[in-house]
């Protein structure tokens, strides 16, 4: 009984990603780097759009969530590495450990069902542009949007409620941050269960959303083959080529991760692909989409008041 009720009274240990030898100290600095690049590129992304009435279309608003949404997920993270990593301080309290838990969840899980729709965005946009303001109308864009907020919720309630639940043996946690795979390996308890479900709600959250985002590209490369207009197809490829690296560098880092029987997991391995989906794809995403997007860029060229590029 002590050691189940041990659960709810000690801190877990977070062993962290770096020590503090040269090498490290400047690859923690890389981290901080990435960190601010990432925190300024998606808050700079969600403002334009924001700020800009050109950028007011379907395509940007679901652009604006995803920056949110990777705005948040390294800040639920990073600050907490940081901190740790500076102070000297390991330990991370039962609470911040369910908090990591919830958001980075949801966030992941919001993640996956946006990127399915920014598919059918482009698929609706390509396909069908006389009907795209009809489909794509502000009430079922902002409704799609919010879907995938509460699913991506819903997932994180469910899976920090019953991690917390499990009685654990150890305290000490393989990784950076709380991570679902790290902490089931120190429950006392079977979490076979929990496994099995868990990779049910993956195939549900992953591969579901690859198959629209298959199905959407399949039907967008036939119609950007068949436009006559050479600019046109340089237009659409450009756009939905950035999608697909997006698409690609997240879904793969999440079915590595989450699609695996926890007993398959190497801590070093989890590590450094958690930190690629983390930490550098939030960094990425707004890159991607700004340097390859002119609207973006004038837009931005517009803020700083350089009208002549806005033009």
């Amino acid at each position: 009984m002590s050691q189940e009720n041990q659960t709810f009274s000690s801190d877990f240990i977070l062993l962290g990603i770096f020590g503090h030898s040269p090498t490290h100290t400047f690859l923690f600095s890389l981290v901080l780097g990435i960190f601010s690049v990432a925190f300024v590129g998606n808050m700079a992304m969600v403002l334009l759009i924001c700020l800009d009435a050109r950028l007011h279309t379907p395509m940007y608003f679901l652009l604006s969530q995803l920056s949110l949404m990777d705005l948040m997920l390294i800040c639920t993270i990073v600050p907490k590495t940081a901190f740790n990593y500076l102070s000297g301080s390991e330990s991370i309290s039962v609470t911040g450990c369910g908090a990591q838990i919830f958001f980075y969840v949801s966030l992941i899980g919001a993640e996956c069902f946006l990127l399915a729709v920014m598919a059918y965005d482009r698929y609706v946009a390509i396909c069908h542009p006389l009907r795209y303001s009809g489909l794509m109308s502000q009430k079922i864009c902002c409704f799609m949007a919010a879907s995938s907020w509460i699913l991506g919720s819903t997932d994180g309630i469910i899976e920090v409620a019953v991690v917390l639940s499990f009685s654990y043996c150890a305290w000490e946690i393989p990784s950076f941050f709380c991570d679902v795979p790290a902490l089931l390996t120190l429950s006392c308890t079977s979490t076979l269960l929990f496994e099995r479900t868990m990779f049910i709600c993956c195939v549900v959250m992953l591969l579901l959303p690859i198959a629209v985002i298959i199905a959407s590209y399949a039907r967008v490369i036939l119609a950007i083959i068949r436009m006559g207009s050479a600019e046109g197809r340089r237009k659409a490829f450009t756009t939905c080529s950035s999608h697909l690296m997006v698409v690609g560098m997240y879904f793969g880092a999440g079915m590595f991760i989450y699609m695996r029987p926890v007993s398959d997991h190497s801590p070093t391995q989890d590590k450094m692909v958690s930190a690629f989906y983390t930490i550098l794809t939030p960094m990425l995403n707004p890159l991607i989409y700004s340097l390859r997007n002119k609207e973006v860029t004038r837009a931005f060229m517009k803020v700083l008041g350089k009208d002549k590029y806005a033009e």
